[in-house]
């Protein structure tokens, strides 16, 4: 039997593409060319001579050698990663602390089931939220309140790091006899002469606002409320009209309570990022809680993309996910 070449690389692609369900969605994910990608499967099939996967699917469906190495992949990935788990509590120390302070209403979403994961990485990592939304989550890790805080922009601040997360999709969301139901596109003018509904946060906070109706002069009248039920509520009351992450309004879709439109072309898209003190992100289990919050999320939610720059001034960041 000839050597093999299957490396762990490999193995996170395949791992990768099952996830996401495409390749070119598993090239942006992975952070490579689609080209680069699909030659490390073409490798594959040919060191094994068969083929992993029907290129013609969608989602892609794999055969039952691909089955193979997907199951191969996620004993041999989860078992790197507990070893590497494990030679760091032998190097750093088992014990630490992550206080998490959030500026997003919906961040618990995708929060909670990373934070549930991460207690069986870290039992000794005591794991606590801020109470309460923060305005400047980032002021509460200057002054020792939080260490990790999870923000919607990497703005360039002394002895602060910012971490890449993920991208997400923001949705117009309307009642289902709404006029702007029937539009496949909203635009900046379409919320003019509507009721605007937001979290009661500064315009500075609300991507619609600062990306969207701002720079066309737009500013409709407004409404607030501290939760996405109540939001999605009004709406559906024809009380007004919102724009909300995809991932929060999903199961409200699928019970057919309002409908969601994409916001401009490109679609409105929003970022969010971790950001911790300089000092503390080589640790390794701030290292692991972010891994796991992404994965989580990219496993989880509908719709989301990687974010692998930074903007100017807020790097660059020991945990950008490494060049190919």
């Amino acid at each position: 039997m000839k050597p093999s070449l299957l490396e762990l690389r490999h193995l996170r692609t395949l791992l990768t593409l099952a996830e996401t369900g495409s390749v070119s969605a598993a090239a942006d994910r992975l952070f490579l060319t689609q080209s680069a990608l699909s030659h490390q499967l073409r490798q594959l099939e040919a060191h094994y001579g068969l083929s992993l996967f029907e290129r013609k699917s969608q989602p892609v469906r794999f055969s039952p050698a691909g089955e193979r190495l997907l199951t191969l992949g996620r004993e041999v990935l989860r078992a790197v990663e507990d070893a590497d788990r494990a030679l760091a509590r032998l190097r750093e120390g088992e014990a630490g602390s992550l206080r998490i302070a959030v500026e997003c209403h919906t961040c618990f979403d995708w929060l909670m089931p990373a934070m549930d994961t991460f207690r069986s990485h870290w039992p000794a990592v005591e794991l606590d939220i801020v109470s309460g939304f923060h305005a400047d989550p980032v002021g509460l890790l200057l002054t020792g309140r939080a260490d990790v805080a999870i923000v919607s922009e990497a703005e360039a601040q002394p002895e602060v790091c910012h971490q890449p997360l993920f991208a997400y999709r923001m949705a117009g969301i309307a009642a289902r006899d709404h006029p702007l139901a029937e539009r496949k596109v909203w635009q900046a003018e379409d919320f003019a002469d509507e009721t605007l509904i937001t979290y009661p946060v500064p315009d500075a906070m609300l991507d619609l606002v600062r990306k969207v109706l701002r720079p066309a002069g737009v500013s409709p009248a407004r409404r607030t409320s501290e939760l996405t039920v109540a939001i999605i509520q009004l709406v559906a009351s024809r009380r007004g009209i919102s724009a909300l992450p995809l991932w929060a309004v999903k199961p409200y879709l699928e019970r057919g309570y309002v409908v969601a439109r994409p916001i401009g072309q490109p679609p409105l898209t929003s970022e969010l990022y971790a950001a911790c003190r300089t000092q503390d992100a080589p640790l390794a289990y701030m290292q692991d809680f972010l891994d796991t919050v992404r994965g989580t999320a990219f496993a989880t939610l509908p719709e989301l993309a990687p974010l692998s720059v930074l903007p100017d001034g807020a790097g660059p960041s020991p945990l950008l996910p490494a060049e190919k």
